[in-house]
């Protein structure tokens, strides 16, 4: 078995070395690689961790000239990782390598990802609330209890990790995205310490837009293959509601007499009908769309088994 583990790394110059001190004492007897992602650090980060490569050759490096992102600094990681578990953690030390053996006890249970949560957060009660929220909708949306969805260390088998395709800031649902394609989940307690190094790198804009990727996500894994089930549903409710609204006033104006032509009510019926319309109709062209997809891809799939 082979372990690999992947870390983003933005500006944690003073914590890179005791972080690589910290997983090889903690790492079983095993093989493994250690993929470090210089996000476009402006200090001293890329030298550091050319200093940690000369020593141990397991190191791998990739660097981005520029900021882009937990997201795109993951995928990366992801697309070189070798390893049959990929642990991920964050550089900033607060998450401690000694919990690596009990990740890959509950791997050895048969789950396919281990997501870690930190159940005594060490972070502001600015940090800590938002998160407690964002877990609990993120939770009802797609029906898989975790704690601590956006928490950083976790541990996948390497058929989870090779399924998925991240960007933007779709790691924080890395763990719905793989429930989605059938693989298990689970998650234990972890011990979190407080940052003894820098500050952190998220501001207040993740809340808006942690609940704009939440769309995105409820979209790609519930409607992808069945747009109309959404658009077509909501159409169908709204447009029903404007014609309810419609014959109430034509019940008024025929029984007894009043006026329609003043009244925001009319204007509202009809408004209704017309978004509920366009609604379905935006819902049986993706409807077009994934099955005009489906048949290339089946025509391609067709013409490699010919040749």
């Amino acid at each position: 078995m082979k372990l690999s583990f992947v870390i983003p790394v933005y500006n944690e110059e003073k914590s890179l070395k005791e972080l690589h001190k910290k997983i090889i004492e903690n790492i079983p007897n095993t093989s493994y690689e250690i993929i470090l992602i210089d996000d476009g650090s402006t200090d001293n980060s890329h030298a550091i961790i050319e200093e940690i490569a000369k020593q141990d050759i397991h190191i791998k490096l990739i660097r981005f000239r520029t900021n882009f992102g937990k997201a795109a600094a993951l995928q990366a990681g992801f697309d070189k990782a070798q390893g049959d578990i990929i642990f991920t953690m964050d550089a900033d030390l607060q998450d401690d390598p000694r919990e690596i053996p009990r990740f890959l006890e509950k791997i050895e249970e048969g789950f396919d990802l281990v997501s870690g949560w930190k159940k005594k957060r060490k972070d502001p009660i600015a940090k800590r609330w938002p998160s407690k929220f964002f877990n609990l909708i993120t939770s009802m949306v797609f029906h898989l209890r975790l704690h601590d969805y956006n928490c950083g260390y976790k541990a996948y088998r390497k058929d989870a990790v090779k399924s998925i395709d991240i960007y933007g800031e779709l790691y924080r649902y890395i763990p719905a995205i793989v429930w989605s394609k059938g693989f298990s989940v689970t998650e234990i307690v972890v011990t979190h310490h407080k940052r003894k190094f820098g500050k952190s790198k998220y501001g207040a804009s993740r809340l808006i837009r942690g609940f704009l990727d939440l769309l995105t996500v409820t979209m790609i894994t519930k409607y992808q293959r069945s747009p109309l089930y959404l658009f077509g549903v909501s159409g169908l409710i709204i447009s029903l509601i404007g014609f309810i609204i419609s014959i109430w006033l034509a019940v008024e104006k025929i029984f007894f007499g009043m006026s329609l032509g003043n009244r925001p009510l009319l204007f509202l019926g009809i408004l209704l009908i017309v978004v509920g319309v366009q609604l379905i109709s935006l819902g049986l062209l993706g409807e077009m769309i994934v099955y005009s997809s489906r048949q290339r891809r089946k025509r391609s799939e067709n013409n490699k088994d010919k040749n």
